[in-house]
């Protein structure tokens, strides 16, 4: 099964409300789309979110580098040469994750269709079924506690709660979200860097005395600050989870020798795709470690792809692949099937997936 041609085409998927974090608002799902083809008719499919404030990827720069080096890296090789198209494709260029991810998990959708198995199989095969929480954008409280009321009755038990803006003002989005869903539902809450290290422990040693039982806080302070993230994770007694800090697996490896983490987030952009996720999974299991799978504000083609390696691995405990939720509509033909907070997998071949409509080739 050779690369004869890489194809690159953008999609746009409106929300259904607007997504807002510390970090940014966004309105809709802006994507490109990578699709390898081959010599037996066989088409892999992946997906790049530009998200510059996240991993400094922008729309230029992620057709930039798929044209100006990757796209001539490997277009001739073979598939069933799987380590030498990988070795490849990450040395073609250095950085530029999310261009890399788009190419990967195409690559991992014609792996598995070579051998006619889902990937999830190929990768560990460890469950076929998986349950997501679902983002509460930061608002003021009131409508923070009516978008976590809304959630719950759709079925989501677990939500992921936007914060650091304006933080002292997150001990009130809190409790107001805890008081109106109950105890029932776990809370998560993210701060996307929007914390202080000093800060973010007098915030959350409050959200304690308040009783607020938090499942963790995902990257409470800025994402290079590892020391501040340390003395976060040894001065609170809710678990912390490192995201914006970890993109490698030497990220990886570092924060949980200095155990300036409780747990990590994988998302395949900042990765790179699933061959790097993989080995941040080993690590973890090394470390004794939990991880959580995560996206960027993501169409189905690349959620699907974490979806797999989410269903392959046991060390992978905690779920938010919330992004095809999020969307208004599914431009994607096969793949996983979302239902609310379930997500189930098929035996189709690779990521199982069929046709991505309203595609806008850019070539």
């Amino acid at each position: 099964m050779k690369i004869t041609d890489i194809r690159i085409g953008e999609i746009s998927v409106p929300l259904k409300t607007p997504f807002k974090t510390s970090l940014r608002t966004v309105n809709s799902v802006e994507d490109i789309i990578v699709e390898i083809h081959t010599d037996t008719g066989s088409v892999g499919y992946g997906e790049a979110p530009p998200t510059g404030v996240i991993t400094g990827d922008t729309r230029g720069s992620v057709t930039g580098a798929l044209k100006e080096h990757i796209i001539g890296s490997i277009v001739g090789m073979d598939i069933e040469n799987f380590e030498a198209v990988m070795h490849e494709l990450d040395r073609c260029i250095v950085k530029n994750t999310s261009a890399k991810a788009a190419v990967d998990m195409a690559l991992y959708d014609l792996y598995g269709q070579l051998y006619h198995a889902p990937l999830y199989k190929l990768l560990g095969g460890y469950r076929k079924e998986i349950v997501t929480d679902i983002t509460i954008s930061v608002n003021e409280p009131e409508e923070m506690a009516r978008d976590s009321i809304d959630a719950v009755k759709r079925g989501f038990d677990t939500l992921k709660i936007k914060v650091g803006k304006e933080p002292y003002k997150d001990i009130e989005r809190m409790k107001a979200i805890r008081k109106a869903v109950g105890y029932d539902v776990k809370l998560r809450a993210d701060a996307n860097q929007g914390w202080k290290p000093k800060e973010a422990v007098k915030i959350l040693r409050k959200m304690e005395d308040e009783g607020l039982d938090l499942e963790f806080v995902e990257q409470p302070v800025e994402a290079h600050d590892i020391c501040g993230l340390k003395f976060v994770t040894d001065n609170v007694s809710i678990p912390v989870l490192a995201d914006e800090s970890v993109f490698s697996p030497e990220d990886a490896l570092k924060i949980l020798q200095e155990r300036a983490a409780d747990f990590i987030n994988i998302k395949l952009m900042k990765t790179g795709g699933l061959h790097n996720a993989l080995k941040i999974c080993s690590i973890a299991e090394i470390y004794g470690a939990e991880c959580m799978i995560g996206c960027m504000l993501e169409a189905k083609v690349s959620v699907n792809a974490a979806v797999h390696l989410a269903a392959a691995k046991s060390v992978i405990t905690k779920i938010d692949l919330d992004g095809p939720v999020l969307c208004s509509e599914d431009p994607v033909e096969g793949g996983a099937v979302f239902d609310g907070s379930k997500i189930l997998l098929n035996d189709a071949p690779g990521l199982g997936i069929k046709r991505v409509n309203g595609i806008k080739y850019l070539d």
